[in-house]
Formats: C-alpha cells, structure tokens, sequence
C-alpha cells in the first residue's frame, strides 16, 4: 500500500465521516465496507435490501422503505420545480439509490457518497450537480487520478495527479486553465505541498504547430493570469515535464519543467488512455476518478475498480468531507 493511501486512511480514521455506498449488491461494496469496518476508516450507509446485505457494523438502508424518502422527495421537488418536477416524479427519482443517497449528503444525513462500480460516471455526476451543485465560485466540475507509481524518482516520491482524466472530453483553454488551477489546490488538501503543473502537449514551448499546442499555450497564459502564483508551466511534453535532463535541453529556466508534481492532460483521450498506461504497465495504484468542484464530496469509481480501489475512495472522500 502507498504512503499516500496510509496517510489518507489515518486521516479519516482520526475523524470518522459518513459515507454512503449505493450499490450496495455488488460484492466488490461489501467486501470494501468489510475491510472500511475493520479497520475504522468511515461509518458507513449501503443502499440496497438488508435481505442481500449483510455486514456488520453497517447500517442498510432500502431506499424505497426509508423513513426519509417522503421528505426527500418532497426536498428533491422543491429543488427541481423550476425544471417542472412534480412530487410524483421526485417519488419515483427518490427510489432511485443513487439520487437517494445523494439527498442524504444534501440533506447532512451523510457526508459523501462513492458510486461507479456498476454505473457510468453520468449517473453519479447528474444526481450530485441537480442535488448539491458547484462548490461556491467553481466555474466547472473536473475529474483527477491521485497515481502512486514505483518510480519515485517523479512527482513527490512516485505520487502525481493526473487530471482530467474522467469527465472534461474535449476542454476548452478556458476550461482547461479551470482544471488546473482546481487540480492545484487538490494537490496542496492532500498532499500539503505545493503543487507543480504541467501543461501537457505533444509539443514544448511551441515546437511544434496545432490546434492542440496553441490550446494548451492559451490555457497555460489564462491560468497565469487567474493564479499568478501558481508554479504552472505549458506547452510541455510528458518527458520535459518529469525528466531533469530533458527539461533542460527542451524547457531551459522552467520552474516546473524536469519536476512536475501535477500533470493536465489536453483532453480526455490523452488523459484516460495516459493513466490507465501508467497503471498497467508501471503497476501503479490509481486512486479516483475524484471530482472536484461538487458542493459536497461525491466521487466516482471506474467500472473496472477492485474493492481495494473502492476502500481508496472511501478513505480519500472523508479526508474531502474533513476538509468541507
């Protein structure tokens, strides 16, 4: 297990937090929330029927049965009436568990939530902006891997952020100077250093020409510009971001160049296929994606997840609730 993960765990442990798990019949959810038990990570909620669910020190709510699904619903009505929601259909949305348990965290009988094992990253996203909208002052919701690889001679020890790597399909600069900027300061909460960003491209400070390059050159000025004291640097090539040697011949007098702690990506091919590379290969554990820019902490999994992966999430989405 990495440093990071340990430190994570031993934060959430040291102030325990209310997450709720919605899919609750997936056995990768319970073998996780048995291991989350047992080693006193958070107090957990599964959603789904307690005849299916059975682990102990939990407690199982059937959404449908709940006590509070009335008053949910009858909040879930009032927040989308000017969508035309009718009480009727927030009934129906509230049977729903991933809506239900997003109105837990609304409504403060949680404190996350972690979904995606068995769903698309949209049906854990629309529940979270229509129930608890962007964070004050957030102008987009972006997504990041925290990636601890066993090649420490980058990032902090072998640990970066990777974003976006799971939402943003094809930002904008303007997007994508918001990216880094919010991926900055996820850094800093959790790593509690200062964050180095890398703009990356398959160009280096415009040797070469495109579409791409010229948005990745338009971003790194636009975040200059947001966040002067930012230690930000673009366009970058993935080997003049990490590497010392290269930096210096390709970025000569870059601060960030050769030590680059937090990569952006230019869209959301490069960044999923860059990730899931690194993970593959290097055998790096990939803990998120984490959405940052949600109003309270909502985090998804990929299909692909372990119940490891999951017990990650959990631990990483009560250090966000600590830190709300």
């Amino acid at each position: 297990m990495s440093e990071f993960l340990d430190r994570m765990k031993a934060a959430a442990k040291a102030n325990k937090k209310t997450i709720v798990l919605p899919e609750g019949e997936d056995p990768r959810t319970i073998e996780a929330a048995k291991a989350i038990v047992e080693e006193g990570i958070a107090n957990l909620v599964i959603l789904g029927d307690p005849e299916q669910i059975h682990v102990d020190g939990v407690t199982v709510i059937d959404p449908k049965t709940a006590e509070k699904h009335e008053a949910y619903a009858e909040k879930f009505a009032e927040l989308r009436a000017k969508k035309g929601v009718t009480i009727e259909q927030a009934r129906a949305q509230m049977d729903d568990n991933t809506y239900f348990g997003t109105m837990m965290v609304k409504m403060g009988d949680a404190d996350g939530l972690v979904s995606g094992a068995c769903h698309s990253t949209a049906n854990t996203l629309r529940p979270a902006l229509q129930i608890l909208k962007t964070a004050p002052g957030t102008k987009l919701v972006s997504a990041f891997f925290i990636m601890c690889t066993p090649a420490t001679q980058y990032g902090d020890a072998g640990t970066l952020l990777f974003a976006d790597c799971g939402l943003n399909i094809d930002p904008s600069a303007e997007e994508l100077s918001e990216i880094a900027i919010a991926s900055a300061a996820s850094w800093k909460t959790y790593m509690g250093t200062d964050a180095k960003v890398a703009m990356l491209s398959f160009s280096t400070k415009g040797s070469a020409k495109g579409e791409v390059p010229e948005k990745v050159q338009q971003a790194t000025e636009l975040a200059h510009q947001k966040a002067p004291e930012l230690a930000l640097d673009g366009d970058l090539q993935l080997d003049a971001a990490l590497v010392p040697e290269v930096a210096s011949l390709k970025a000569p007098g870059s601060t960030v160049a050769g030590h680059a702690n937090v990569l952006v990506f230019p869209d959301l091919e490069a960044g999923n296929i860059g990730y899931k590379l690194v993970q593959r290969f290097s055998g790096a554990e990939a803990y998120g994606p984490i959405l940052q820019g949600i109003a309270k902490p909502v985090n998804d999994l990929s299909r692909g997840c372990s119940a490891a992966d999951i017990v990650g999430v959990v631990a990483i989405t009560a250090v966000q609730a600590q830190m709300a």
